[in-house]
C-alpha cells in the first residue's frame, strides 16, 4: 500500500508541476526548466564522453584468456579477451547493464554467472551464460535482490545471498548445478546483510559476514552438515570484524578487524582456540581488497594510503607480506590469481590512465597490459592530477586544529583567480579518492573550473573515530566542514571567493542541499543528484530491506527525539534560506533514494519562488548508468555552472 501511494504521489506531484513550468521529454529523460543545450557544449564536450573503462571480471577456464567488462554501446557488458591487446569480443548484449561473470570451476558447465536488473532499480536476478550455447538463464525468481555469488571449490555448487523470503531480510541461500534455479535456503536469521565470503577447502563450511553498518559487522563459520553457525568474533563489540578466506589446512582463517585497533587491520584466527593474530600492523591504514590463489599459498591486498592504494604481496605460509613498489599511483582493484600461472591480475586507473586490465607476473614482477581503452582522442595527459591538501575545520583534536584533507584538481592555462566547484561524495561513509575522470578534466581544461573534493568527518580511509564524528545528532558536523572549506577557498588568492559552487550525488546531494541554506551567502549555485532532501521522509521511502542499514548511521526517525532532530536539519525545513540557483537530477526507479525526495524539493524551492531545473532519468536508479543519459546529463551540468557559476 505504501509503494502504490508513493507512486501516485510522484504523479500528482508531476502533474502539478507540468501545469505551471516548462516540461518537456527527451527520450526516456523529463525536463522542467532545462534549456536546450547548445550545439558549442555539445562538440566540446563529445570527447570526454567517449572515454571508456574496462574491469576484470573472470579467467576463462583452460587458460583461454579473460572476462572483463567494458561499454562499446549505451551499457556496460561483458566480453572475452583471448590475450594481452587483443580485440574485444562481446558476450551479454542487454539493454541494461550487466553486473559480475564468475565462470563455473566445474568442468561439466561451461559457462560463468552474472547479474542484471532493471531499469536501474537494483532488484538484480542472477542469470547463467552456456558458453557453448550461447543463450542466458535466469535462475532467480526475477522480483527479489540477489548478491554476492560464490562458487564453491569444486564448482557443483554456489551460494548468494537473497531477499527472496520476504523482500526484506537478505539470506544465504545455495542452488546445484543439477538443478540451478532451485535454491535452498541456510541462512534466514534477519538482522543484517547476510553473505557468504569463501567456503572451506572441502566444501563442507562457508565463511558467512553479518553486515550490519559501516562500524560494526559479525562472521560466522556455517556448518552445511549440522547448520550451525560457530562466531569468529564477540558480536557484542561495536567493531567491523570481516572474515575473507580460509588457509589451505582449513583450521585458520584471514579477516579484517577493527577490533582495539583505528583501522581495518589484516589478522589471522585459528578455529579451534579462536586465538586472533594481527598481521599488518606496520600498515596504519584500512585493508581493502584481499585475495588468495587457487592453492591457498599466496594472497595479494591493497592499503588505502591516504586515498591511494598501494599494493602488498603475502606468502601464506609465514605470513610475511611485501609491498610492489613498481606500480603507477593510482587505484589498484579487481585483484585475481590466475588458477594454473603465477599471475596476479589486477586494475589500474589513475587520473591520467582509465581504468585499464593488467598482469604481474609473480616472478619477475613485470606488469602486462591486457586493455587499452579509448579516450576519445584525447591527450590525457593534460589532465589535472590531484594535489592532496589539508585545511582546518572548526574544532579542535588534542588541542589543535582538526585537519580536513582534501584533493585539488585545478586548471594549468590561464591566471586565475578560479571559480570553485566543491564535488562532496556521498555514503556518508564514502571516499574520495583521485581516479580518472573525464567529467573532471572537462570542467578544468575546458571550463576553467577547479573542483576540490574534500573527505570530511564521517568519511571513510582515516580510522573508526573519523568514521563516527558524523553520526545521530552529530550530522550537521560534517556540514560545518564544507563551511570551512569555502573559507579556505576563499582565502587562496588562485580561486575566486565570489564564484564557488557545490556538487554532489545521493549523500552527497543531501550535504549540497544543507550547504546551500547554510551558506546560501557564500555559493555561486548548487547540484544535487539523487540527493535527500528529507531524512524523515528518505528513511519511511527507503527501500524496506535499506532501513535498518540506514537508521544506524542516521538515527531512527521512530524514536521522537530522533525523528524532531532529523526534521530540524533536513533541507525541506529550510527551502526560505536557499536563494541561489538549484539543478536537481533524479532517477524514477531509485530504490534508496526515492524520487520522492528530489520532487519534494524542487516543489518546495518553486513554491519558494526558487529558481531550479529538474531532470527525471524514467530507465535510471541511484546514478545514471546508461551512456545517452549520462551524457545528456553531463552537458546540462556544464551549461548550467556555465550560466550560473562562470557567466
Amino acid at each position: 500500500m505504501k509503494k502504490i501511494q508513493l507512486i501516485l504521489m510522484l504523479a500528482l506531484s508531476c502533474s502539478l508541476l507540468a501545469q505551471a513550468q516548462e516540461r518537456r521529454e527527451v527520450g526516456n529523460m523529463v525536463l522542467e526548466e532545462v534549456p536546450p543545450i547548445p550545439e558549442t557544449i555539445k562538440e566540446r564536450i563529445q570527447q570526454y564522453q567517449n572515454t571508456r573503462s574496462a574491469s576484470f571480471a573472470d579467467w576463462i577456464p583452460g587458460d583461454k584468456g579473460i572476462l572483463m567488462a567494458t561499454r562499446f554501446g549505451n551499457t556496460t557488458q561483458l566480453h572475452k579477451l583471448e590475450k594481452p591487446g587483443s580485440a574485444r569480443s562481446q558476450i551479454t548484449f542487454f539493454n541494461e547493464p550487466v553486473g559480475g561473470g564468475t565462470f563455473c570451476p566445474h568442468t561439466d558447465y561451461n559457462g560463468f554467472l552474472f547479474t542484471k536488473d532493471s531499469g536501474g532499480n537494483e532488484f538484480s536476478q542472477i542469470y547463467w551464460y552456456d558458453m557453448d550455447t550461447r543463450n542466458s538463464t535466469m535462475l532467480s525468481d526475477g522480483e527479489s535482490v540477489n548478491l554476492g555469488l560464490n562458487w564453491s571449490n569444486k564448482g557443483d555448487q554456489f551460494a548468494f545471498t537473497s531477499s527472496r523470503r520476504n523482500k526484506k531480510d537478505f539470506d544465504v541461500y545455495i542452488s546445484n548445478m543439477a538443478d540451478p534455479k532451485k535454491a535452498e535456503i541456510k541462512i534466514d536469521k534477519g538482522n543484517g546483510y547476510w553473505i557468504t565470503a569463501d567456503w572451506s577447502p572441502d566444501d563442507s563450511k562457508l565463511l558467512v559476514l553479518q553486515y550490519l553498518s559501516s562500524t560494526k559487522s559479525n562472521s560466522y563459520i556455517f556448518d552445511l552438515k549440522t547448520n550451525e553457525l560457530s562466531p569468529l568474533n564477540n558480536a557484542e563489540n561495536e567493531a567491523v570484524f570481516l572474515a575473507l578466506a580460509w588457509n589451505k589446512e582449513g583450521n585458520k582463517i584471514y579477516a579484517v578487524s577493527d577490533a582495539g585497533r583505528e583501522f581495518q587491520t589484516l589478522v589471522q584466527v585459528d578455529v579451534a582456540s579462536g586465538k586472533m593474530t594481527y598481521l599488518t600492523e606496520s600498515i596504519p591504514w584500512d585493508i581493502d581488497e584481499f585475495a588468495v590463489n587457487k592453492e591457498r599459498t599466496k594472497a595479494a591486498f591493497t592499503a588505502n594510503e591516504n586515498g591511494y592504494a598501494q599494493l602488498y604481496l603475502m606468502d601464506l605460509g609465514d605470513n610475511s607480506y611485501s609491498k610492489v613498489g613498481s606500480l603507477p599511483v593510482g587505484q589498484i582493484y579487481g585483484l585475481s590469481f590466475h588458477p594454473e600461472k603465477e599471475q596476479l591480475a589486477l586494475v589500474l586507473n589513475t587520473t591520467k590512465t582509465p581504468g585499464d586490465i593488467h598482469t604481474l607476473d609473480l616472478n619477475t614482477m613485470a606488469l602486462t597490459r591486457w586493455t587499452y581503452s579509448e579516450v576519445g582522442g584525447l591527450d590525457t595527459e593534460s589532465f589535472p592530477t590531484a594535489e592532496l591538501i589539508q585545511y582546518e575545520t572548526y574544532d579542535a583534536v588534542d588541542g589543535d586544529k582538526r585537519k580536513i584533507p582534501a584533493f585539488v584538481y585545478k586548471p594549468e592555462k590561464g591566471d586565475g583567480p578560479y571559480p570553485v566547484l566543491i564535488s562532496i561524495h556521498g555514503g556518508p561513509e564514502g571516499q574520495h579518492v583521485p581516479y580518472f575522470s573525464s567529467f573532471y578534466a572537462y570542467l578544468v581544461n575546458e571550463l576553467g573550473i577547479a573542483v576540490v573534493a574534500p573527505n570530511v568527518r564521517g568519511s571513510s580511509g582515516y580510522g573508526k573515530s573519523y568514521l563516527k564524528l558524523d553520526n545521530g545528532f552529530n550530522r550537521e558536523d560534517s556540514v560545518k566542514d564544507i563551511g570551512k572549506l569555502i573559507e579556505w577557498v576563499q582565502e587562496q588568492p588562485q580561486f575566486d571567493s565570489g564564484r564557488i559552487a557545490v556538487y554532489g550525488g545521493s549523500y552527497g546531494g543531501y550535504m549540497v542541499l544543507s550547504s546551500m541554506f547554510h551558506y546560501n551567502d557564500q555559493l555561486k549555485c548548487g547540484v544535487d543528484v539523487v540527493g535527500i532532501s528529507n531524512f524523515v521522509t528518505f528513511l519511511e521511502n527507503t527501500e524496506e530491506y535499506r532501513r535498518d542499514l540506514r537508521r544506524a548511521e542516521y538515527g531512527d526517525e521512530r524514536d521522537p527525539k530522533m525523528r524532531e532532530h532529523l526534521l530540524a536539519i533536513s533541507p525541506t525545513s529550510h527551502v526560505e534560506k536557499i536563494t541561489k540557483p538549484l539543478f536537481v537530477i533524479q532517477g524514477a526507479n531509485d530504490p534508496r533514494v526515492p524520487a520522492s525526495e528530489s520532487e519534494q524539493m524542487v516543489q518546495s524551492i518553486r513554491e519558494n519562488e526558487g529558481a531550479v531545473w529538474y531532470m527525471l532519468a524514467k530507465d535510471e536508479g541511484h546514478g545514471f548508468r546508461k551512456k545517452d543519459n549520462r551524457d545528456r546529463m553531463t552537458e546540462a551540468i556544464a551549461l548550467f555552472l556555465k550560466e550560473n557559476l562562470i557567466d
